[in-house]
């Protein structure tokens, strides 16, 4: 499995999480989602970055709120659409 491949499925997993409540569990599997998508992203086309750093934003602003289910949403589309685009 390539590093997109299994950074795709760890948002879709994280994403679960989220919708299903265990905000705890996801957040902590957040972080290592982050990680994993900002090393994918580090060396994309400077639009995509500015685009990873508007979607992180919103993420983070969706965490604050508790909205899990907004969280969920944007990880598992913009974020997945992002590192999809990102190695096209």
């Amino acid at each position: 499995m390539s590093a997109l491949q299994g950074c795709i499925d760890e948002c879709r997993r994280c994403a679960g999480l989220f919708r299903l409540g265990r905000d705890v569990e996801a957040a902590l599997e957040m972080v290592e989602v982050f990680e994993g998508a900002q090393h994918l992203l580090v060396s994309a086309l400077p639009d995509i970055q500015q685009s990873w750093a508007q979607v992180l934003t919103q993420m983070l602003e969706c965490q604050e709120r508790q909205d899990w289910l907004g969280l969920a949403d944007f990880m598992e589309y913009e974020l997945i659409q992002l590192l999809e685009s990102s190695s096209a």
